[in-house]
């Protein structure tokens, strides 16, 4: 019956736009995030359980993000070799097999390995999927569908964190590492249904175009925008990723709030990002990509840097729903750029290199606050992120190109 189905809508949606996109990306898309999102309060407790450093405890929080940026440029090669469907489905399996298994974790380097194994699935799919999304839409409507993408993530995360904590505290950590598996396995069969099925290329193909696949050919022939465009991505990377962890820092340490109520500020941020992926779609295909990236991180900035003159449960909620505000304006941005400056004879490299450069600062950030705030104050960190996003607005205004190119009217000869 599902197989049945699988070809109807397959047939039904055979030529490439966004209904296409529906179960075939969006989707699984939505079950990667929520699987994530399950995560988010369940790993820290369970890693606390194991009753080891501070240090350890952040090693096991980043070593999905480590794993990313190992497996990034690989998948970028594995993807043209044998497929997008195929490297999806391969990552989604290496994910929710390796959630699952934490559940038989009795020590923490098992957990950290474990981790890793999910980072380097997390990349399989996510390098392959926007591989698959750059190339089943046009140009003037890639925008809009990626930043429905981005909408599927924020959604995941909106969800995910109090699902997680509620099975968790019902049923206990290991049921919450059997849901996240399943959620998983619910995106991989999504992905095995629905999704095109994109061929690797042959052997003679990829002889022909050999010189062209190689990385450091990626590099050499890429290079100008990858020190403009890939160094703004770092910065805009950093502010995203410090923000989550400044704002409940700052909440507790500094203001001392309770958990319910940085949870509630948290949550209403995310609310406010969440409602405006549509927004961002719009403007970057109608008015242009920078219409959309320049304020999303101007905004964050300025948000970040109220940050410190907040005194209470009210001004800090407002810093962070303005910074709420400024990503949500970004949703799907740095993909849909990353998208538009890939080259179409070598996107999967060319995508996988690009996702390198955004996983480092998104995975660095979190270690810049930490430093930062050991050696001087939180604040000092708070300023440090802010000026990171700053930095971004101001190279992608600048030195980035516009890459949204709109076709010029024909005008008929007097």
């Amino acid at each position: 019956m599902l197989s049945s189905l699988a070809r109807r809508y397959n047939q039904r949606n055979s030529e490439t736009g966004l209904s296409s996109l529906i179960l075939s990306f969006y989707f699984p898309a939505l079950m990667i995030t929520l699987g994530n999102g399950l995560l988010v309060p369940i790993l820290p407790l369970f890693a606390t359980d194991f009753q080891i450093s501070y240090g350890l405890i952040g090693l096991v929080l980043a070593g999905e993000g480590i794993g990313t940026l190992i497996a990034d440029v690989p998948t970028g090669m594995l993807q043209r070799r044998i497929g997008n469907k195929q490297v999806m489905m391969m990552g989604m399996a290496i994910t929710a097999l390796s959630v699952t298994l934490l559940v038989f974790a009795h020590t923490i380097w098992i957990v950290i390995l474990l981790r890793l194994l999910a980072g380097c699935g997390r990349a399989m799919y996510h390098v392959s999927a926007h591989v698959y999304v750059t190339n089943s839409v046009q140009l003037s409507q890639r925008g809009k569908a990626i930043s429905m993408f981005g909408g599927t993530h924020r959604l995941g995360g909106f969800i995910g964190p109090a699902a997680g904590g509620i099975i968790a505290g019902l049923a206990g950590f290991g049921a919450g590492f059997i849901c996240c598996g399943l959620v998983s396995l619910g995106g991989l069969i999504g992905v095995a249904l629905f999704t095109r099925n994109d061929r690797g290329e042959t052997s003679d193909e990829k002889a022909q175009q050999h010189h062209k696949l190689q990385v450091m050919s990626i590099l050499q022939e890429n290079y100008r925008v990858l020190a403009s465009a890939g160094t703004a991505q770092v910065l805009a990377q950093t502010i995203r990723a410090g923000r989550i962890v400044i704002i409940p820092l700052f909440a507790a340490d500094v203001l001392g709030l309770g958990i319910e109520q940085i949870g509630l500020i948290v949550s209403l941020s995310v609310a406010v990002d969440f409602s405006l992926f549509v927004v961002a779609g719009w403007i970057m295909d109608r008015l242009g990509r920078k219409f959309a990236i320049v304020p999303c991180f101007a905004i964050q900035a300025l948000g970040m840097a109220l940050i410190p003159f907040t005194t209470s449960f009210g001004s800090l909620l407002f810093a962070a729903m303005l910074i709420g505000i400024g990503n949500g304006l970004g949703a799907g941005t740095m993909m849909t750029l990353g998208s538009d400056l890939s080259p179409a004879q070598s996107r999967g490299e060319f995508l996988g290199v690009w996702r390198l450069i955004g996983d480092l600062g998104h995975t660095g950030a979190p270690l810049v606050v930490g430093a930062i705030a050991d050696l001087l104050v939180l604040s000092s960190a708070v300023w440090v992120i802010a000026g990171s996003g700053l930095a971004a607005a101001s190279i992608f205004l600048f030195f980035v190109p516009e890459t949204l190119k709109r076709k010029r009217p024909i005008v008929a000869p007097s």
